[in-house]
């Protein structure tokens, strides 16, 4: 065993002599200052159901800490609800607080010269902003995910048996339209989130626990855990214990944090139909990482990973059966074969080591148990990759002189009816005008929907997730309207929803110069988007070429609105979707 490397707190303590005074004054014992000095950082809080249980988790993990000799520390910074800021302005500040988050992390750790840190956390932002913090940080880390509550009661007309928080937006949408009573809408709201923890579909949140643990910094099996079980009490006292590990052989974040791991965690993200947040996130962590980030490695990786994961939205069942059905490692020994099973992890071993226990130890035979008493069975959630639900992977970039650096669109969540299409342009400046006007009929099939001024510098890239779900809950629309925005959707949106497009409208990117009747086209198995004609009639592409570059000409930049605090910083900032909308100066 190797020594275990001179201690950074040790040595600040020789630096600043109130140390050892100030840690007294919170209740440690002079016993404790010799001791690793752990960070435990949540997100905790009453700000959502996917934070207001991690308090206690962050307890659990003390515990494990006391238990292998650290000294723990708890700090928090808790984080918006994308749920409720849906919809609203509130949305804007989105991807702003993934920033935060991982700043107040970097800040606590530096301020309180600390050896390693648990990161507790479930959120959209909340996970990847820890992430982040852990690379930028490289102290001995574990993150601990925050899990899933329990989906809700049977529901009657919608598309899916069993209720989950996403189901909401279309029953609303049922009841704009007259097609629900404002009682049944009622009780689903009651009921859409009967339990603390992240929401029991595929979301960003849900993908993002799933690639935590696949990037090697969570635990095996953290992922997707329901919150309720001891397991997961169980969990958080590991991760205690583990950090104290990772501080003994000085195995840091960037170690773990490879190339390959980073292709590990695209090889999953094609695999699961996750969240296309995740392309905004990954890129965003690779780059503390100090890794690559290439597109079209992304794209290669999507077109060989066979779809494996039957969850919604891309599916039909709740996240916590997929952790009942082996979690994150039984889906990683389906694509054993197309991983690098070499590189290391959190528990000290290597990836392949870590399945090759697992195995051994029963996990894969003994927890689909609990599937039983569902009436299922390992392979209604998880195929094999011979015979998976879909032969490629979550996601297509789209490229074009709508999108000369590309967008982004969930491929396995589109009718395939969808996947080549041409419509008439209908503009819009923001998503709530596109909104009103997709619940008062005023667009029809066969159009496409653009919203624009939606990107990180235009007003912070928030989700167009009630526009999504507007569409695709419409039997008149769902099959005839695509969207095309240069802001982003909820892991939770289906549909042809083509996202991240860049440049941005706020660059002068040509989404900024469509206009009302411009012919778009959409070919998701090309990889193409582009403007096909104009006011209706087809163009060639030279004319296509020269009628934008006369828009170009003419177009000038909308004013700011005057943006302050938090908002206007990240908005000044942000790097495009295809950097990972990272703040950059």
């Amino acid at each position: 065993m190797p020594r275990r490397p001179k201690l950074h707190s040790q040595e600040m303590r020789l630096q600043a002599p109130e140390i050892d005074s100030l840690r007294l004054g919170t209740g440690y014992s002079l016993a404790d200052l010799d001791k690793p000095q752990i960070l435990i950082d949540s997100v905790g809080g009453e700000s959502h159901p996917n934070s207001v249980h991690l308090p206690r988790l962050a307890d659990l993990v003390r515990d494990g800490v006391l238990e292998s000799g650290g000294a723990p520390a708890r700090y928090a910074v808790t984080d918006m609800c994308d749920g409720m800021a849906q919809g609203t302005d509130a949305m804007d500040y989105s991807l702003a607080s993934r920033e935060l988050i991982a700043m107040a992390v970097e800040l606590h750790a530096r301020a309180g010269h600390f050896d390693g840190l648990v990161l507790v956390s479930g959120g959209d932002k909340a996970v990847p902003g820890h992430l982040m913090a852990a690379l930028r940080l490289n102290l001995p880390a574990v993150h601990v995910p925050g899990g899933v509550m329990e989906p809700g009661p049977v529901t009657e007309g919608l598309t899916h048996h069993t209720l989950t928080l996403e189901m909401v937006g279309a029953a609303y949408g049922k009841l704009r339209r007259g097609e629900m009573e404002e009682e049944e809408y009622r009780f689903l709201c009651i009921n859409a989130c009967p339990t603390a923890g992240g929401c029991s579909f595929l979301g960003t949140s849900g993908t993002m626990q799933v690639m935590a643990e696949a990037l090697g910094l969570s635990l095996p099996g953290s992922a997707l855990r329901p919150q309720h079980l001891r397991a997961m009490d169980r969990g958080c006292r590991e991760a205690g214990n583990a950090v104290l590990r990772l501080v003994e052989r000085n195995l840091r974040p960037r170690d773990i944090v490879t190339q390959e791991a980073l292709e590990n965690a695209v090889i999953v993200h094609a695999a699961i139909g996750g969240s296309t947040n995740v392309l905004l996130h990954l890129p965003a962590i690779a780059r503390e990482a100090g890794l690559d980030w290439d597109l079209r490695r992304v794209q290669e990786i999507n077109d060989s990973t066979p779809f494996i994961l039957n969850a919604r939205p891309s599916g039909e069942h709740t996240t916590n059966l997929v952790w009942f059905a082996g979690a994150l490692p039984a889906i990683q020994w389906e694509l054993r074969d197309l991983l690098h099973l070499g590189v290391r992890t959190a528990t000290g071993r290597t990836l392949g080591q870590n399945l090759r226990h697992l195995s051994s130890s029963g996990w894969f035979a003994q927890l689909p148990r609990f599937l039983a008493t569902y009436g299922l069975q390992k392979r209604d959630l998880i195929r094999s990759v011979k015979k998976p639900l879909a032969p490629q992977g979550t996601v297509a970039f789209l490229r074009g002189n709508l999108a000369p650096d590309g967008a982004v669109v969930k491929r396995t969540a589109v009718h395939q009816s969808m996947r080549r299409f041409t419509g008439r342009a209908r503009v819009f400046g923001r998503q709530e005008e596109a909104l009103d006007a997709i619940y008062e009929g005023r667009i029809k099939p066969g159009t496409v929907v653009v919203i624009r001024y939606e990107g990180p510098r235009g007003s912070g890239m928030p989700e167009q997730f009630y526009v999504t779900e507007a569409i695709s809950s419409n039997p008149r629309l769902n099959t005839g309207v695509a969207l095309v925005t240069d802001g982003r959707f909820s892991g939770a949106s289906a549909g042809p929803c083509i996202g991240h497009v860049s440049p941005e409208a706020a660059a002068g990117g040509p989404i900024a110069l469509v206009e009302n009747g411009d012919l778009i086209e959409i070919d998701i198995e090309r990889g193409r988007l582009n403007i096909v004609g104009a006011k209706g009639k087809p163009l060639s592409r030279t004319e296509a070429r020269a009628l934008l570059r006369d828009r170009k000409r003419r177009w000038r930049p909308p004013p700011l609105d005057g943006r302050r605090g938090l908002l206007g910083l990240y908005t000044h900032l942000a790097t495009s979707p295809a950097r990972g909308a990272v703040m950059e100066w």
